[in-house]
């Protein structure tokens, strides 16, 4: 017989899910037949879809040796920190991420990216334990290309989590603030709203027709903030808050509006100054966070400098002293 008791990091989880990831090689048709016949929540039987608590106690009619086998092996991955922290409380992390550096891994990087560094860096301060904590890994709740630098939010716990990527589906909650270079002369301030679908062998976003299969509507706003030139080729600065979370939506939208981003030679811009997009995830605003673990976070600004290329490149372009 085994027993588990739900800790916090594994509340609000459904019953079923929660076992899947506990026993993470154990087949699906296995999680199902033992909720029916080996596993008692509180001392009663349970249906799969019940959400389960902190504190309350599961009881496994298993063998331990039989627990242990379906166990996967839980390793810690060290991954060099290359992040700074803007800001960092109990419940949520945001991380400065560098140039060129995944915020998920992919088939290419498995180990050192974002996510495996915040991991790495809360095992270190003894705030996660990945055996102890083997149905939630810290997550980030949004994510920027390799070559964005800027903001991204990881939460520490599976209640942020949920409040957080809750509040992101909504345009409101959650104001997100990017700071680029645009090639050519913005004079006023540009909503665009698109439709868009990605296509996978390019790995780009393509501007489409809203009828078209899988479009997805990309709605932006990108306000100029100074002009200049640079080798007779006009330049602007601008802020660009996006409304939804497409795949590379500000470099497809604003190219497709006429001012590719400087350094974006996928869609168009200009490599004279820099090689890849110069793009930077600069402020997050909680405008209004729900009632629940983050509603203190109501009505807070975090922001970070874009990193020092950017700033020498916006030197050169606006003559900033």
């Amino acid at each position: 017989m085994v027993k588990i008791i739900i800790e916090e990091n594994q509340s609000g989880q459904r019953l079923d899910r929660f076992l899947k990831k506990y026993y993470s090689k154990a087949p699906l048709s296995l999680i199902y037949r033992m909720i029916r016949k080996d596993v008692k929540l509180n001392g009663k039987r349970a249906h799969e879809d019940v959400v389960l608590n902190e504190g309350d106690e599961l009881t496994l009619y298993i063998t331990d040796e039989e627990s242990a086998s379906l166990k996967g092996s839980v390793r810690r991955v060290k991954a060099r920190k290359q992040f700074t922290i803007p800001y960092e409380d109990e419940n949520v992390l945001i991380a400065d991420k560098p140039f060129g550096l995944l915020t998920h891994g992919d088939s290419h990087e498995k180990k050192n990216h974002l996510a495996n560094q915040v991991m790495d860096y809360l095992i270190s301060k003894g705030e996660y334990d990945p055996v102890r904590d083997r149905t939630f890994t810290p997550a980030p709740c949004n994510r920027i290309d390799r070559n964005t630098t800027g903001l991204v939010i990881f939460a520490k716990n599976p209640q942020a989590l949920r409040e957080i990527n809750a509040v992101l589906r909504t345009k409101e909650g959650i104001e997100k603030y990017y700071l680029t270079i645009l090639c050519g002369d913005l004079k006023e301030e540009l909503f665009l709203k698109d439709s868009m679908v990605k296509d996978q062998k390019k790995n780009r976003a393509v501007i489409s027709g809203s009828d078209a299969e899988g479009a997805k509507t990309m709605e932006t706003l990108v306000t100029p903030l100074d002009h200049g030139t640079h080798k007779g080729r006009p330049y602007t600065l601008a802020q660009v808050r996006i409304f939804t979370g497409r795949t590379h939506q500000i470099r497809s939208q604003l190219a497709h509006a006429g001012y590719p981003l400087l350094g974006d030679t996928k869609y168009g811009g200009s490599a004279a100054l820099n090689p890849t997009q110069l793009l930077h995830s600069w402020k997050l605003y909680f405008r209004e966070m729900p009632e629940g673990k983050l509603s203190y976070l109501s009505g807070r600004m975090v922001e970070c400098d874009p990193p020092e290329n950017f700033k020498a490149i916006e030197k050169k372009i606006f003559r900033k002293e």
